[in-house]
């Protein structure tokens, strides 16, 4: 029987559904994930673009399945596929809530998630949630002084961080915190958003700068009415995804918080332990909307103003998930180990997330955490292309009619062609007193033809012209050999092409 014609190629392929990091993001409408033949199928996609994927147990490389549609069913026996394979089911709502997320679970101590229930009363929260939230000022003192090189702004988030190591409790704490914020959002405020200049004019005005970090919509975060906000709302879902993995991987409650009072259907602990990371996933967007355009194609705005995230911008978006695991790891590890200083006997917490203590064995070096490079598109009408380029190949046509017509405009303009006069005056003047004698009898154009002007295919355009003061097209034209010079300028030449004119 021939094999069904929508399936993908092997994982292990080039073409592969799952992206290099390990995550394959599911859209659409309909999503089934189930077990067939001892395979995870997968269906997603909606009309035309309807996929469907198997996975075998060997050779797939997941690691992380985000779902980001609400219509369709999950299996039990494939929760189990997943769990037995060590990846991770993450449900997403465009709109950057976490819905619901699952991965492998280890073997838990009741006396670490007791010493959490305790450490509101013994200190162990507040020495806690001080690391937490100085990393987190520390972090944006620097991206503001780095990036819009606001320094009023970072000196009083300094200030506010200075302050922390004073605070007497958890109400100062988040009281600090709120009060960085406010100076530290206020320098994104008029940080510029980029668009390729042929959908300008199809951006709404307040999608053109970040604005505030608060939603008209709702007062907080949530409900993003322009990008920038969207993708933060986005990116933070999946750094509170891998905050809850990480808690569980080393035993804690993910849901009994500090800085984040406990609330139902929330996870308060793994908020509180992405507050230091938060300054890495904004650096890493600040130099994203700085550097490369959006695209309009990736946004949609409902009838009540909410921006939300188009399926191939969310899914591009998963791959960074396990890049905020990585950095949020050390501090899950961290926290355990500050709880677990609590215990008698002292358990001693294991760093599985990191493997630290297996590198401290063997003298090795934490590897370094890369962020990951968003899309380069081109400026003009936003279509992936490499990072070498600026434009894609029917733009850089345009553009190029477009810069020649301005540079044919300017070559006329009066003050051009005085500086050109002036230019042909002075080498009139020094072919009137160059004396044709200077140059030996036995330089002929003939000798200049066959042994300098081959040579000269190695001497630097930039060379050429200083040493003749002309231009840089004319030099191009001179190392080509579709110009000759002046005999005035072969000694000049020949002395470039390493002919020397006393050897003769």
């Amino acid at each position: 029987m021939a094999a069904s014609h929508n399936l993908p190629q092997l994982p292990n392929s080039s073409k592969s559904p799952i992206s290099k990091s390990g995550v394959l993001t599911i859209p659409g409408y309909g999503v089934n994930v189930r077990m067939q033949s001892g395979h995870l199928e997968i269906e997603d996609g909606a009309g035309p673009e309807r996929r469907t994927i198997r996975l075998a147990r060997v050779n797939h490389n997941l690691r992380r399945l985000v779902c980001i549609s609400d219509d369709g069913f999950v299996t039990l026996s494939a929760l189990k596929w997943l769990s037995d394979v060590g990846a991770s089911f993450v449900m997403l709502d465009r709109t950057g809530k976490l819905l619901f997320v699952t991965g492998p679970t280890s073997s838990s101590d009741s006396r670490l998630r007791l010493a959490q229930s305790l450490a509101l009363g013994n200190g162990a929260a507040l020495a806690i949630s001080k690391e937490l939230i100085s990393a987190k000022l520390r972090g944006q003192e620097n991206l503001v002084r780095d990036k819009p090189k606001n320094f009023a702004m970072a000196d009083v988030i300094a200030e506010f961080g200075a302050r922390l190591g004073k605070a007497e409790n958890l109400d100062a704490v988040r009281l600090l915190e709120a009060h960085a914020a406010v100076a530290y959002w206020n320098a994104w405020r008029d940080v510029p958003i980029l668009w390729p200049k042929s959908q300008v004019r199809r951006v709404p005005t307040h999608w053109r700068t970040f604005g505030t970090r608060a939603s008209p919509l709702t007062g907080n975060p949530r409900l993003a009415v322009n990008p920038p906000n969207a993708i933060l709302n986005y990116c933070f879902a999946l750094l509170e995804s891998e905050s809850r993995l990480a808690l569980v991987a080393l035993g804690l409650d993910p849901g009994i918080g500090f800085l984040h009072p406990a609330r139902a259907n929330r996870d308060s602990l793994a908020l509180d332990l992405m507050e230091a990371i938060r300054p890495d996933v904004e650096r890493w967007l600040y130099q994203w909307i700085t550097s490369e355009p959006l695209r309009r194609t990736d946004f949609h705005e409902t009838g009540t103003g909410n921006c939300r995230l188009m399926s191939s911008l969310s899914s591009m978006l998963s791959e960074t998930a396990p890049t905020w695991g990585k950095l949020v790891a050390p501090w899950a590890e961290f926290v355990a180990q500050t709880l677990s200083s609590g215990i008698q006997g002292k358990r001693v917490i294991a760093t599985r997330l990191t493997q630290r203590k297996k590198r401290e064995v063997h003298d090795a070096v934490m590897p370094p955490v890369h962020l990951p490079r968003p899309e380069h598109v081109c400026g003009s009408c936003g279509s992936k292309i490499p990072s070498s380029r600026k434009h894609c190949s029917n733009c850089w046509k345009q553009e190029t009619v477009k810069e020649f017509s301005a540079g044919r405009e300017l070559a006329q303009r009066p003050d051009a062609i005085a500086k050109r006069a002036e230019t042909m005056l002075q080498h009139r003047k020094e072919i009137r007193n160059w004396d044709p004698s200077d140059l030996p009898a036995w330089f002929t154009r003939d000798v200049y033809v066959k042994q300098i002007r081959p040579a000269l295919a190695c001497v630097p355009k930039a060379r050429i012209r200083a040493a003749l003061g002309v231009s840089e097209p004319y030099a191009s034209y001179i190392q080509e050999g579709k110009r000759i010079p002046h005999p005035r300028h072969w000694q000049a030449l020949a002395e470039f092409a390493g002919v020397s004119c006393r050897s003769r």
